[in-house]
Order: C-alpha cells, then structure tokens, then sequence
C-alpha cells in the first residue's frame, strides 16, 4: 500500500516562495509518477505538476511553468513543489498522489485520470 503525506504549507505574504514535500511510503513499485494538484473553495481541483516514476518526465500546465518546480529527493521518497511568487490566486488546498502502477515508468499528466493513491493535502494560504 502507498502512503503519501504533504506538509510545508502555511500562511505565507504575497511575494514569498513556498516548499512543499511529499513523503512517499510503500513499495516503490507500486506507483508510477507522483503529482501535485490544488483546489481552491469553490473551484475545481487542477494540476500544478507531476514527475514520472523514473524522474525523466516533468509536466506543468502553461500556466504553472515558470513559477513551479517539480523535484525528487531522499532516495526518491520526498517529492517537493517549490512554488516562487506566490500570490492570493495560489491559496489552495495542495495535495500530491501516486499515479496506479499500471502507467509506464515515463508517464506523468496533470490531470487526475491515473492517480490511484492521495494524499491528505496541506493548506496554502497566501495573504498580506
């Protein structure tokens, strides 16, 4: 079974940079990429970034690049976000999940069509 649980997220000023980990538990195997997603109140969950399994595949929507970074550390069990820039429009639950272990080592999308395991999520909250 894979487990997944965020932390780095708090309230933060606009202008400020955050990052977000993702702890990774469970047999290697069992997942392919990791993602992180967000969701605001009232609004619908979206990605911000995923990396494939065998880290050679990084994916952020048009409107992420730039300001988000997707990246592995610790023997591949931590997956962090750093986000630079933040503004009011990244407050947002953050989340990350594991992608089912049917997809190839190469896969990642940032959409949840894949995703088998979730996390819990941890809260950004971006205010002056």
């Amino acid at each position: 079974q894979v487990q997944l649980v965020e932390s780095g997220g708090g309230l933060v000023q606009p202008g400020s940079s955050l990052r977000l980990s993702c702890a990774v538990s469970g047999i290697t195997w069992d997942y392919s990429a990791i993602g992180w997603f967000r969701q605001a109140p009232g609004k619908e969950r979206e990605g911000v970034a995923c990396i494939s399994n065998n880290s050679r595949v990084r994916k952020y929507p048009d409107s992420m690049k730039g300001r988000f970074n997707i990246f592995k550390a610790n023997g591949n069990k931590t997956v962090h976000l750093q986000i630079n820039g933040l503004g009011p429009g990244d407050t947002a639950l953050y989340t990350c999940a594991g992608g089912s272990a049917l997809r190839a080592s190469d896969w990642c999308g940032t959409s949840t069509d894949g995703y088998a395991y979730w996390g819990k999520g941890t809260q950004v909250t971006v205010a002056s």
